[in-house]
């Protein structure tokens, strides 16, 4: 039963992540970049800026700028940093990430548009809050005929948002550095310790769920930066001792991704497929999910809140991933093929940094997965509310630690493949969407920039 499942969701994600969802996101964001003539690119500056920036009291919304993207990048930060990566090299090659770089360097002005949006068509849940995210873009930006296709992006959400993942590839990492060193070996001591695992961290999940919106904000802008900085700090202490072969390793990024000779019958529409699809599960862009977080901005200025956005791509997938995928190629573990996902990583830790690497890179991995986690929870439950009220969400807690604890347990590719199918249907809402009111977004960027000059 568990093989025919698999093999229908493969076909599924096959289908779904075909020529015409690669156009939908990369050729949107494309066009994004073209009709806002660059705009994101000029001003980084103030991006970061906007940070720092207090926040006013009498704002709408309920996060500062520093809070929301810091929220947003909890969702993104994590696995698809470090194992999803892997992942990308392991189905597609070194090559991959060049497609990868390509789609975060688009994503950019995907951000600002979505985002921007986030804000400027907040709209209220059933309990009169006011909330953002596509749903309430489609809902209130294009009206009541497309209604069908914010409750599409809301289904879709819900499944995409599981902590499976995330949860699946953390024990996996704590299990290699844990278990298997204290000779816990056989199939059932390994399905006992994962649970064991899984209920813990479900404890976890429980808590910080019950504390809502502003608790998970609080954690999260202290746990992404200082995650976010020991993880760097060790994948430039390995590549800084191997400075020689950077180089090679770009170079080998940029030739393969041409050629596709380290994939199958030198497949390179099968290594830009999978940059792209790896891609969106690392940054969200033109996902929608990250829309939900800086939709809650404590902000009356749209504009601002996409600028504060677009640095998610940039910090996410140009600079961690970039890292990740270094240390793996530099490490040559990639070619033997006998691993993949986190313990592929984890991997290629161990050859070019011996000396603890693995405990190291087991603590930052599971705290960042962990802010993971609980960002998705917050996506799951706002989705689950506009499905069927916001009255109901606050029961969605107990579902998703039922959901924690399958992860510890689920099989990796089943779970891959199911988040994948609903990522590419997440894109398809929230893309069309964009388009159709990205002349809203330029119009109120106008009158942004005339009123705050640089």
């Amino acid at each position: 039963m568990l093989a025919e499942i698999e093999l229908f969701l493969q076909k599924l994600v096959g289908i779904l992540w075909g020529p015409p969802l690669v156009v939908l996101l990369v050729g949107g964001g494309l066009f994004f970049l073209l009709y806002s003539r660059f705009l994101p690119y000029r001003y980084f500056g103030q991006s970061l800026r906007l940070l720092f920036r207090p926040r006013d009291e009498n704002d709408p919304g309920q996060l500062s700028h520093l809070q929301a993207l810091s929220t947003a990048l909890s969702g993104t930060l994590g696995m698809g940093n470090v194992s999803g990566v892997a992942l990308a090299i392991a189905m597609g090659g070194p090559g991959a990430i060049f497609w990868m770089w390509i789609s975060a360097w688009v994503g950019i002005a995907t951000k600002f548009y979505t985002c921007s949006l986030a804000v400027m068509y907040r709209g209220q849940d059933s309990n009169g809050e006011w909330q953002g995210g596509p749903m309430y873009v489609i809902r209130e930006g294009l009206g009541t005929r497309w209604r069908p296709l914010a409750y599409f992006f809301a289904f879709a959400g819900l499944l995409g948002t599981m902590p499976i993942f995330q949860i699946n590839q953390l024990v996996q990492v704590l299990r290699d550095t844990m278990a298997i060193p204290a000779g816990i070996t056989s199939e059932s001591a390994h399905f006992g310790f994962d649970l064991t695992v899984g209920l813990i961290l479900a404890s976890l999940v429980l808590i910080i769920g019950l504390g809502k919106l502003p608790r998970l904000g609080k954690v999260a802008a202290l746990l992404v930066p200082t995650m976010v900085a020991a993880y760097m700090l060790l994948t430039m202490i390995v590549l800084l001792s191997h400075a020689e072969q950077v180089p090679a390793a770009i170079a080998l990024i940029i030739r393969d991704a041409f050629s596709g000779q380290a994939v199958a019958g030198g497949a390179v529409g099968a290594v830009i497929v999978t940059g792209i699809r790896r891609a969106a599960f690392s940054n969200e862009a033109g996902i929608g999910t990250e829309a939900m977080a800086h939709g809650a901005a404590k902000t009356r200025e749209p504009v601002r809140e996409g600028l504060v956005a677009m640095l998610g791509p940039v910090i996410d997938t140009l600079i961690v991933c970039t890292c990740t995928a270094l240390v793996i190629l530099i490490s040559g573990v990639w070619q033997s093929g006998e691993h993949d996902g986190i313990t592929l990583t984890a991997e290629a830790f161990k050859q070019l940094f011996p000396y603890g690497s693995s405990l190291i890179l087991a603590l930052v991995v599971s705290l960042l997965s962990l802010s993971t986690v609980f960002t998705f929870w917050y996506y799951g439950s706002k989705c689950l509310g506009f499905l069927i009220g916001a009255h109901y969400q606050q029961f969605y807690i107990w579902i998703y630690i039922v959901l924690v604890v399958v992860g510890a347990v689920a099989s990796l590719n089943i779970v891959v493949s199911l988040i994948d199918s609903m990522y590419a249907l997440m894109a398809i809402p929230t893309m069309t969407a964009t388009l159709l009111l990205a002349p809203k977004v330029n119009t109120a960027a106008k009158a942004y920039f005339g009123r705050n000059r640089p």
